[in-house]
């Protein structure tokens, strides 16, 4: 009979952590890189494609928030890092019109 519930370490939570935190930035990159492609050679509209990324890092915020395990630094990091975002959208906004 197989054994339903597998016993991990803290090591192999650990690689598994990295190998998914990997495939994220892969993927967000991935995302971004195709964002990109589509806004500055097919001139397209790119919002939702940006939207999923931006998400996908609430998502991964939110998540550390609701387990205690973000700290002010890094919260305030994370909102400074938005607000400059914020700004250079708006001026790119601005400047291309």
């Amino acid at each position: 009979m197989i054994n339903k519930f597998a016993v991990h370490d803290e090591r192999e939570t650990a690689v598994a952590n990295a190998a998914y935190r990997l495939a994220y930035v892969v993927v967000s990159f991935g995302v971004l890189l195709s964002v990109a492609y589509r806004a500055l050679v097919l001139a397209q509209p790119s919002w939702d494609l940006l939207a999923w990324v931006v998400l996908g890092g609430v998502a991964a915020t939110v998540y550390e928030a609701s387990a205690q395990t973000l700290t002010r630094r890094r919260a305030g990091v994370a909102i400074v890092i938005a607000a400059a975002a914020a700004i250079v959208a708006i001026l790119l906004v601005v400047l291309v019109r």
